[in-house]
C-alpha cells in the first residue's frame, strides 16, 4: 500500500501527471492536425472543381455546375438576383462553413469574370468521422494515463528503494551498530550523501550524550555525597538535647529541605531512565500514600485543617515505587501547603487517587497552565516544578490526572492508574 503523503505517492502522482499531460497533448495535437488536414484536403478539392467547371464554362457557356451527392454547384451572373439558395447569396468570396438542417457543408464563393460562382461541398459525413476519431483518442489518452500510473507505481517503488532501506537502516539501528557508518552502505551519490549526514548527526548525538551522562553521574554523585553530609549533620543535631525550640526547629527545616532534594534527584534520575517499570508485582499504592501523609503532615502544624484518609490495598502499579511516591508526595504537599483552613482529603481506590482541599485554588485563567515546567500564581512559593513532575511521571505509565480548582474555594487533583 502506497501512503498518502509519502515520497513514494508523490512520485507516483507525478509520473501520472505527466503521462496525462503528454497524453492529452499528443490527443490535442492528432486531432487538430487530422482535422487541418481533412479542412484542407476539402478546399483543395473545392478548387480543383472551381477550375474545372470555369474552364468548362469558359468552352461552352452552357455547361450546368457540379451536382452529385458530395458536391454541388451554383453560379449566378452579374446583376441576376435567382438561382442560389438564400443561405449561400450572401457569402461573400472565400471559404466558408455553412449548417444547412441536419446537414454540414464546406462552402467556396468565387468571382470570376462577371460571375459569381459557389461550391458546396457535404463535409457531414467528415465531421462524423473526425468525431469518432476524437472518441478513440480520448480512450487512448486515458489507457495512456492508467499505464503511466501503473509505471508511476512500479518506478516510484524503484526510485525511493534507496530511501526506504536508508529509512529501514536508521529505524532498527541498535546501540551496538552505531561505530558502524551508514555511508559505507550505500553506493548512489544523493543516498550516500543523506547517510553521511545521518552518520555526522548520529556522532554529534553520541557525544551530546555521553557529555550528559557524565555530567549527570558527576552531578549525581557529588550532590548525593553533598545531601549525605548535611543529613548526618542533621541527624546528630536533631539528636543533641541542648538545643532550643527555635533551634531544632530550623535544623528540622534544613533536615527536610535536604530529604526533599533527595526525593527530587532521585526521581529526576529515575526519569531519566528508559525502563521505569518495577519488577515483581509492582508498587502498593496505599502503603505510599499513607506513608506521604504522615511525611507531610508536619505542614499543618498549627492550622485548623481536618485530614481524611481512605485507602485501598487492593491497588498495585507496575511502577517504581520511588516515582510512585514522587506523584503522591508533590500532590499532598500541595494540600498540605496551600490550606490554611477546613480539610483535605485523600481518597485511593482500586483505580484512581483523588487529593482534595479547601485552599486558595487556582486562578481561572492560570488553570490551563498549572502542569507547565516552572509555573507559579502569584502565591506560590515553590520552585514550580512539583505538578510539572506529576504530569510527567503519569505521561511515563499511561496515567491520566485531572486537575479542577475554583480560586479561594479550593482544588481537586485526580489520578486515574488505569491506561
Amino acid at each position: 500500500m502506497i501512503r498518502l503523503h509519502s515520497l513514494r505517492a508523490r512520485v507516483a502522482l507525478y509520473f501520472t501527471g505527466l503521462g496525462a499531460l503528454l497524453s492529452v497533448v499528443m490527443a490535442m495535437t492528432m486531432y487538430q492536425s487530422a482535422h487541418d488536414l481533412s479542412v484542407r484536403l476539402v478546399d483543395e478539392t473545392l478548387t480543383a472543381e472551381l477550375d474545372d467547371y470555369i474552364a468548362r464554362r469558359a468552352r461552352n457557356p452552357l455547361s450546368l455546375p457540379p451536382s452529385t451527392v458530395i458536391v454541388q454547384g451554383y453560379v449566378r451572373e452579374e446583376g441576376e438576383t435567382g438561382g442560389v439558395p438564400d443561405y449561400l447569396a450572401t457569402l461573400p468570396p472565400g471559404r466558408h462553413d455553412v449548417r444547412v438542417g441536419n446537414l454540414f457543408y464546406r462552402a467556396a464563393v468565387l468571382d470570376r469574370d462577371s460571375a459569381r460562382y459557389y461550391l458546396l461541398y457535404d463535409i457531414s459525413l467528415k465531421l462524423k468521422r473526425e468525431q469518432r476519431f476524437a472518441q478513440q483518442l480520448t480512450i487512448v489518452a486515458i489507457a495512456l494515463t492508467l499505464l503511466s500510473a501503473l509505471l508511476g507505481i512500479l518506478l516510484s517503488g524503484v526510485a525511493v528503494a534507496p530511501v526506504a532501506d536508508l529509512a529501514a537502516r536508521v529505524r532498527h539501528r541498535k546501540p551496538e551498530d552505531w561505530d558502524l557508518p551508514l555511508v559505507d552502505q550505500f553506493h548512489d551519490r544523493e543516498i550516500e550523501e543523506l547517510a553521511g549526514v545521518f552518520d555526522r548527526q548520529l556522532s554529534r548525538m553520541r557525544a551530546f550524550m555521553e557529555r550528559e551522562r557524565a555530567l549527570g553521574a558527576d552531578m549525581s554523585h557529588e550532590l548525593r555525597t553533598a545531601l549525605a553530609v548535611i543529613l548526618s549533620a542533621t541527624e546528630v543535631l536533631l539528636s543533641d538535647d541542648r538545643l532550643d525550640a527555635k533551634q531544632r526547629a530550623r535544623v528540622q527545616r534544613i533536615d527536610r529541605a535536604a530529604h526533599d532534594m533527595a526525593e527530587l534527584g532521585t526521581a529526576l534520575l529515575l526519569m531519566a531512565r528508559e525502563d521505569h517499570t518495577q519488577p515483581g508485582s509492582g508498587c502498593q499504592v496505599s502503603a505510599v500514600v499513607e506513608e506521604a501523609v504522615e511525611k507531610q503532615r508536619h505542614l499543618l502544624a498549627g492550622k485548623p485543617v481536618q485530614v481524611d484518609v481512605q485507602t485501598d490495598p487492593a491497588l498495585n502499579v507496575a511502577a517504581d515505587c520511588g516515582l510512585v511516591d514522587i506523584l503522591v508526595s508533590n500532590l499532598v504537599r500541595n494540600a498540605f501547603a496551600y490550606t490554611t483552613a477546613g480539610s483535605v482529603t485523600v481518597r485511593q481506590d482500586s483505580h484512581s487517587l483523588v487529593i482534595s482541599d479547601t485552599g486558595r485554588g487556582i486562578p481561572a485563567d492560570a488553570i490551563n497552565q498549572a502542569f507547565l515546567r516552572h509555573f507559579r500564581d502569584i502565591a506560590s512559593t515553590g520552585a514550580g516544578i512539583g505538578l510539572s513532575l506529576v504530569k510527567r511521571i503519569s505521561d511515563r505509565y499511561g496515567w491520566q490526572v485531572r486537575l479542577e480548582s475554583t480560586e479561594h474555594q479550593g482544588t481537586t487533583v485526580t489520578v486515574t492508574f488505569a491506561r
